[in-house]
């Protein structure tokens, strides 16, 4: 083989490389998407009871933070990919494990139907950051900046359901969190950058 034709394979993998940086970004969002509706169909189911879902929710927490960390100089080392893929197996399999356990909630209750509704607007938020991502219209650096809210409105969500029942002046705080990030991520995605 000759110089030539090494330089191109190598450019040849670094073109395909980047790409691939790119869409594994979007790939980590819509896993958190696929988590949180895991979650969201737990307590619908009773699979789940609201304190499972918090502890639940602290694991989302813990991958939300490592992604703005990893996202916020616009792109992931492979190292920083390999952690983030652990973190999210991990997480993945305490909602398995969470789901067939002999503990079960009543998804009839109020702390419940609260805890659900949560969830199902962290399901909607975490979309919204994938679509941006999808579409262009958040850079990886915006959707670690959109993460770093979600970091907040996690904690916010496993914090009241740590004993197991959200009262609805926590939801009504959660709420209020879940509107600031919708917020947020209405401006990182309306603004002037693009990819």
């Amino acid at each position: 083989m000759n110089i030539f034709e090494s330089t191109g394979i190598a450019l040849a993998i670094g073109v395909f490389s980047t790409g691939a940086w790119a869409q594994t970004a979007a790939e980590v969002e819509q896993r958190d998407v696929n988590q949180q509706q895991r979650i969201e169909q737990g307590l619908k189911s009773g699979d789940l009871s609201t304190k499972e879902a918090g502890a639940l929710e602290r694991d989302e927490q813990h991958v939300d933070r490592m992604q703005a960390n990893d996202l916020k100089h616009g792109s992931m080392t492979a190292t920083q990919q390999e952690r983030l893929n652990a973190a999210e197996a991990n997480t993945s399999s305490a909602i398995y494990a969470d789901k067939h356990n002999a503990t079960t909630g009543n998804p009839n209750s109020a702390s419940s139907a609260r805890m659900q509704t949560d969830v199902q607007r962290n399901v909607d938020q975490q979309q919204r950051i994938a679509n941006g991502m999808q579409s262009g219209a958040l850079t990886n650096r915006e959707a670690g900046a959109a993460e770093r809210g979600q970091v907040h409105v996690d904690r916010r969500e496993a914090n009241a359901a740590a004993n197991g029942h959200v009262s609805a002046a926590e939801q009504g705080r959660i709420q209020r969190a879940e509107n600031r990030q919708s917020n947020h991520i209405y401006n990182l995605k309306h603004n002037a950058r693009t990819k």
